[in-house]
């Protein structure tokens, strides 16, 4: 399950320095590292603890999907993330932008506590898992991050897209976060529908827990 592991972070690398057009980037090396470590460290805890777990959140992607309308958003959503890691390099090798190392640095940050809050979710509900379904046994959690904000992966995904760009050295690829949240709360609208019709108690969590994605937000 850790060699699955490696294939975003190779992914990811080859979109960067391709785009980049040089392994002399030093943002890129430390995205790639953090990004690689905030999401290993808690899969050995699951795979000792909640291998099943683990296994929902590595299966993804547009053609894990049962729901149409998901096919395609998760489609939307890696594309942009495709995007978000070029532009962000190509920002880098013709210098568009012009970002301090303490950006930087808050951008690594951030990309460690969006993925480390993306896995705290799978840890705290092993039914949370990398496609938008409705499993036999599932119940609604509503403690933890769950009692802050009733998608919580997704809100680590939020800080995650923010943080990328900025790690990475480039202002011009935080467009892409407008885009990325944007198909977020497109997918929340179609997930929280099938949630309605196929949870048991889920429309009664809605009304004690108010906020989707951000906190007094929305």
């Amino acid at each position: 399950m850790l060699a699955f592991g490696l294939v975003e972070p190779v992914t990811f690398g080859l979109i960067l320095f391709l785009a980049a057009g040089t392994f002399d980037y030093w943002q890129a090396w430390v995205f790639l590292v953090v990004f690689a470590l905030s999401g290993w460290i808690p899969s050995i805890y699951l795979m000792r603890t909640n291998p099943v777990a683990l296994e929902r959140r590595m299966r993804g992607g547009p053609a894990a999907e049962s729901r149409r309308t998901q096919k395609f958003v998760m489609a939307g959503s890696w594309m942009t993330l495709a995007s978000m890691l070029a532009v962000s390099a190509l920002d880098h090798r013709f210098s568009w932008s012009s970002v301090p190392t303490s950006i930087c640095i808050l951008g690594i940050i951030l990309v460690a506590v969006g993925v480390t809050v993306m896995m705290l979710v799978v840890i705290q509900n092993s039914h949370a898992a990398a496609t938008v379904r409705v499993e036999e046994g599932q119940t609604v959690i509503s403690t933890g991050l769950y009692g802050i904000v009733r998608h919580p992966m997704y809100s680590g995904n939020v800080i995650l897209m923010v943080g990328i760009p900025l790690a990475l050295g480039s202002y011009v690829g935080l467009v892409f976060v407008i885009v990325g949240v944007a198909i977020l709360t497109f997918r929340i609208r179609d997930e929280e529908n099938m949630l309605r019709a196929e949870l048991d108690g889920y429309r009664e969590y809605t009304e004690k827990v108010r906020h989707r994605l951000v906190p007094y937000v929305w």
